[in-house]
């Protein structure tokens, strides 16, 4: 294609002596599971973040239950979370044994609306999830108060999130704690599976991992029912050569998206995505909006250039939620947004010709 939408392999090449560097040195060591690397990377990830503890676990999902896990949250209780959001976020909750109580998103950044959640707010409620979506930040502050006024925690989903900045802070320590997901495609992106938890709560650190080796402090001495979510060595040492790129390549990122902002405002029906003055993006995705969103997809394939729908069923119309009482109907701006939005191209690696065949496409297909 003339701009595929997302390729792995050009971050492999740039950084190829740096990664098989860190293989050798990884296997060369013997030591496979909760070392050094592992160490290493979990204190310069926590520094990056401008935050005091990172625990490394085995992917994003795990990242948020292992939080919910650590402050006792759990069946009974009730969790408000975006309902325009990638699954995970939902299912966090529900493994906990809580239930996910879905707040619509802002029309204009697709985060959950702030000016939503205190009505959702009963005695059971216990938590807060802000997802980062598409790489910009929620609005922290509003949700952050609205925290401290009921008592309840602040949880930050920032697995699109690596690097983003509101209000100059640094996801990852805009709340009570964050889970990240290191998932291939992200903007800081593992060779495999891992997830982060990063927080300046020490003492839910220790608590997330115990929980995160078997409920264990000592070998063979289990606290807790635990569960196994680690990263790995190798996987550590992967991305800690890439968390030393990860600046440059958000920045590669905004370059694109500053241009797709200037170059196609003018194009009919379509809405470009909004940056309120105090969210610096990292553009995990760069998401328009378009009434005939189907058709401008297949037009844009027909030109050789890629595109994605995050996400076209709301998790309250998913399968995985049929029986919790859902009807079409229930959360209507999830479900507009849900039919309207398209991801186009937006990677560090998309060179100068893929983002003028994704431009000049849709000035010539987007009426």
């Amino acid at each position: 294609m003339k701009a595929p939408f997302f390729e792995l392999l050009p971050a492999h090449e740039e950084l190829k002596e740096e990664l098989n560097a860190a293989y050798a040195r990884v296997m060369a060591s013997g030591w496979y599971i909760l070392g050094k690397e592992v160490t290493a990377f979990e204190a310069e990830f926590a520094a990056f973040c401008e935050a005091q503890h990172c625990v490394g676990v085995g992917n994003g999902l795990d990242a948020l239950q292992l939080i919910l896990r650590g402050y006792g949250i759990g069946a009974g209780d009730e969790v408000l979370v975006p309902a325009h959001t990638f699954i995970a976020t939902w299912l966090a909750v529900s493994y906990v044994g809580a239930t996910p109580v879905p707040i619509e998103p802002d029309e204009a950044t697709y985060n959950i609306d702030s000016r939503r959640i205190e009505q959702a707010i009963t005695a059971r409620t216990r938590a807060i999830i802000a997802v980062h979506l598409y790489g910009q930040p929620a609005d922290m502050d509003a949700i952050n108060a609205i925290g401290r006024r009921h008592g309840i925690k602040v949880i930050e989903d920032a697995a699109q999130a690596h690097g983003a900045r509101y209000k100059g802070r640094r996801a990852g320590n805009l709340g009570d704690a964050a889970a990240f997901s290191f998932y291939p495609v992200k903007n800081l992106g593992a060779v495999g599976d891992g997830g982060a938890v990063v927080t300046s709560d020490g003492a839910l650190a220790a608590r997330v991992r115990k929980l995160a080796n078997y409920g264990s402090s000592a070998k063979y001495h289990h606290d807790t029912q635990g569960m196994n979510s680690r990263l790995d060595e190798l996987q550590a040492a992967f991305l800690r050569v890439k968390l030393a790129k990860l600046d440059e390549w958000n920045a590669r990122r905004s370059t694109i998206a500053l241009r797709y902002l200037s170059k196609l405002k003018s194009v009919p029906n379509l809405t470009l995505p909004f940056v309120p003055d105090w969210a610096q993006p990292v553009w995990h995705l760069f998401v328009i909006r378009h009434p005939d969103r189907d058709r401008l997809s297949r037009e844009l394939a027909n030109e050789e250039v890629g595109s994605l729908i995050h996400y076209p069923i709301p998790s309250h119309l998913s399968g995985a939620y049929a029986g919790a009482g859902y009807h079409k109907g229930d959360l209507p701006v999830t479900e507009d947004v849900a039919r309207t939005v398209l991801s186009i191209p937006i990677g560090p690696h998309l060179p100068e010709e893929g983002v003028e065949a994704v431009i000049g496409a849709l000035q010539a297909v987007g009426v």
